[in-house]
């Protein structure tokens, strides 16, 4: 069977594969510590359970209009708005999707043409350049820095837009580093965007899960981007619903008919009953779970920092979001992919090599930390003696 050539241009997420990978070790009767896969390991709240029951109950069980059901879209702006503390969005701006990727995936087919190019964070999300790449653009990575807290210099954005650049993708808080972007280096990027007439993909699905007293700013609420931003969200990182597969764009009216048409020939609409039980996650009532969630991560993230930083060989920073840390592994002579092989094979502990998220992830791994902290602890023990091991 010969495939569209188009189908190399493809990339995947490697977390999957060393997911398999630490299944096959499981197979054989080893003992692994997952901290490889960015799903948090919590249960999903009740009351968002019992509003999906409910729903089912009530003939949620059909089909629904493509850009998402009215009060769910409404459901969605009012919380943006609420959490942004800025009275921007309606139900018109919304289109709900299986998932967040399909907003990334439906702009780039909506926006990008042959020879266009997109600016995107590296490290970074591996999806965004496997759908640049599949869209027939131009992927230009922009380097975050271990020295900025693994913020990008705004100069070095600036120096890689030409007369090409259709997009530029954001990620804060950001996976896989842990960074923030401050508000003053959103307002610096905003005024780029404008004067250059690009549009922005900011990805803000880990806006709530921050820590040390940061709130999350969206380069929307600055002037002049909310007719040039489109914001990708969801429910699994912040509500613990990783397999329900829900998550959505704002965006400008403009793009949402055209963003649900994509829907439509793709997968027709989201689940019903699901919407209704997002409804329900962005109440009020679920604000006591994800306060404990976000707590819980906060401690977690203090003992492997702490760890890392104790384990001779890796430099680890602390991250202010999301639930990854990105230690340096440089002095430990092995790369990352080397690195990644040999705590996964050595030490039992399965987690991403740097490079799995872009070439200039090279020189680090990264663990989640979505995982207890007793898995965590022994994950340092683990990988203390197996580093001291090869040192020896």
């Amino acid at each position: 069977m010969k495939l569209a050539s188009r189908m190399d241009r493809l990339g995947t997420e490697t977390a999957f594969e060393v997911l398999v990978k630490a299944k096959a070790l499981e197979a054989q009767g080893r003992d692994i510590v997952h901290l490889e896969i960015g799903e948090p390991d919590f249960d999903t709240p009740q009351n968002i359970i019992e509003a999906a029951k409910r729903a089912l109950d009530n003939g949620y069980t059909h089909y629904g209009p493509s850009a998402g059901l009215p009060e769910a879209r409404e459901a969605v702006a009012a919380y943006y708005n609420k959490t942004r503390g800025v009275d921007m969005y309606s139900g018109a701006n919304v289109v709900i999707t299986p998932g967040a990727k399909p907003i990334m995936f439906f702009l780039m087919l909506a926006l990008i043409e042959q020879g266009d190019e997109v600016i995107y964070p590296n490290p970074g999300f591996p999806i965004y350049e496997s759908m640049i790449n599949y869209a027939g653009g131009t992927a230009v990575p922009l380097p975050l820095q271990e020295a900025k807290e693994f913020r990008f210099d705004v100069a070095d954005l600036e120096a890689r837009i030409t007369n090409k650049t259709k997009l530029l993708i954001l990620n804060t808080p950001q996976n896989p580093t842990g960074g923030i972007l401050t508000k003053e280096d959103l307002r610096q990027i905003a005024e780029m965007a404008v004067k250059n007439d690009l549009i922005v993909l900011s990805d803000e699905i880990y806006s709530q899960v921050t820590y040390d007293g940061f709130e999350h700013t969206s380069i929307a609420t600055f002037p002049g981007m909310k007719e040039r931003t489109v914001i990708l969200d969801g429910f699994s990182k912040t509500f613990a619903m990783t397999g329900w597969r829900l998550g959505y764009g704002i965006m400008p009216e403009a793009l949402v008919d055209r963003i649900a048409k994509l829907q439509t020939n793709s997968t027709s609409c989201t689940s019903a009953f699901t919407q209704v039980a997002g409804i329900e996650a962005l109440s009020d009532n679920t604000l006591p779970a994800v306060n404990k969630f976000i707590a819980e991560f906060k401690n977690r993230r203090d003992v492997i920092v702490n760890g890392l930083n104790n384990i001779p060989g890796m430099r680890c920073h602390t991250p202010k979001g999301a639930f990854y840390v990105f230690p340096n592994i440089e002095e430990t002579g092995m790369t990352a992919a080397q690195a990644a092989d040999y705590i996964l094979n050595d030490a039992g502990v399965a987690c991403l090599a740097g490079t799995a998220f872009g070439a200039h992830g090279e020189g680090f791994i990264r663990f989640s930390y979505a995982n207890s902290i007793a898995n965590i602890e022994e994950a340092l023990n683990r990988i203390d003696i197996a580093l001291a091991k090869r040192r020896s």
